[in-house]
């Protein structure tokens, strides 16, 4: 009977679709393989059809698995998330949360702002690692990543938290020597460092009014931190693009083609695989769009 199926054991069969074998599901549920294959078994009796096609090696889905999957799988996650936000409302946020994020943009934004969530939430640890590198946040056990300018992988999962305005900067020394360009198309001329984890660091887009001017830098110096850029401007390295306040806040640096604007860039939280985000990430993620704006403003 339909009516008596265990609601338990969809849990179990989302874990096994998504981890691709009974054996890593079990890994992942901490539970015998034994037990996930008999309560799936039980249920496709109760259903009447197949789940999943068995090999030695893996399981794959069926046509009516599949169904069910894309079925099961946001209203498990909804309810998780119900159960998180009703068990917050009845206790303050505890445990760890773990964020990462560029080391600048760590320094000068998410610092101040983690720091106003912990006073709100003084029962939760918050860590934070500085770093441009996508990690991996499932093994490294980050909650939430937080990453600038356009995103490399479009499969990760992610939201829009707010944008920043970019310029092209050097040190007062390399201009001295190279002289200060004029225009867009005179950047192809100098040294250029270059930001590995963009998606197309040396091509670079500028716009004055109704002009628009394509630019292909060239690269002499390739970096993936945007720390170590400051860095090498400042030494007099080339030429590179940063975050309009980083430039503001380091006299060293002289700003370029002020008359002319780049695509702005965005401030993304990243979010680990699968469906479910803790309330703890949730919270901190509206918190920090809201301290974003209002220091935007």
């Amino acid at each position: 009977m339909i009516d008596d199926i265990d609601l338990n054991v969809l849990p179990l069969f989302v874990t096994t679709v998504e981890a691709g074998s009974f054996t890593r599901a079990a890994d992942r549920l901490g539970c015998t393989k034994t037990k996930i294959s008999l309560n799936i078994r039980a249920l496709e009796r109760q259903l009447g059809l197949a789940l999943f096609n068995r090999t030695t090696r893996q399981v794959t889905l069926t046509e009516a698995g599949h169904q069910l999957y894309q079925t099961c799988k946001p209203l498990l996650a909804q309810l998780g998330e119900s159960l998180s936000d009703a068990g917050t409302s009845a206790r303050m946020l505890s445990g760890t949360l773990r964020i990462t994020a560029p080391a600048d943009h760590a320094e000068q934004s998410l610092a101040p702002a983690a720091a106003g969530f912990s006073q709100r939430h003084p029962n939760l640890t918050i860590e934070l690692r500085s770093g441009d590198k996508v990690s991996d946040m499932v093994n490294e056990g980050i909650d939430l990543a937080i990453r600038m300018g356009w995103l490399k992988d479009s499969s990760l999962r992610a939201q829009k938290l707010g944008e920043f305005q970019q310029s092209v900067v050097a040190s007062a020394g390399y201009l001295s020597e190279m002289g200060i360009p004029g225009h867009p198309s005179e950047l192809s001329r100098h040294r250029w460092v270059e930001f590995t984890p963009l998606p197309s660091p040396l091509t670079w887009s500028f716009e004055k009014g109704s002009e628009r001017v394509l630019v292909h830098m060239n690269s002499h110096l390739k970096v993936d931190s945007t720390s170590t850029i400051r860095s090498l401007v400042m030494s007099g390295a080339g030429l590179s693009v940063l975050a309009g306040n980083v430039a503001e806040q380091h006299p060293e640096l002289v700003t370029l083609l002020p008359d002319w604007q780049l695509p702005s860039g965005g401030i993304y939280a990243v979010f680990p695989p699968g469906s479910f985000i803790p309330a703890k990430v949730r919270m901190f993620v509206d918190f920090y769009r809201q301290w974003l704006a209002m220091q935007a403003a």
